[in-house]
């Protein structure tokens, strides 16, 4: 159950970072409601998946599937472009978590 509590915790955790883009610096009210209920329930939700899954594993699937989550919420709301480079660098992360999720394995 602890998965699906970080599952569900990135995805109320990307959904507050494009409102956060959309309240456009807290200047629309219903966007930056969304900002608060997003990452609000994000850390109610991750500190569950906190009470079996190791700190160090849950904070970089919750980092690595967020930048990349955002990234993707990016293009497609917002029209943002990737280079080359975010990409790689996205790459690197994504390398990384399974990395950790490898090493921690017991």
């Amino acid at each position: 159950m602890a998965w699906f509590w970080l599952g569900i915790a990135i995805v109320c955790e990307i959904s507050g970072t494009l409102m956060l883009k959309a309240s456009d610096g807290f200047s629309k009210v219903w966007p930056s409601i969304g900002v608060v209920a997003g990452y609000g329930a994000a850390f109610v939700l991750m500190s569950k998946s906190l009470k079996t899954i190791d700190v160090g594993i849950t904070y970089a699937i919750w980092s690595g599937v967020g930048i990349i989550g955002a990234a993707i919420g990016g293009i497609l709301i917002f029209n943002e472009d990737l280079t080359k480079l975010n990409i790689i660098g996205m790459t690197i992360i994504v390398v990384g978590v399974v990395v950790m999720n490898v090493g921690g394995v017991r």
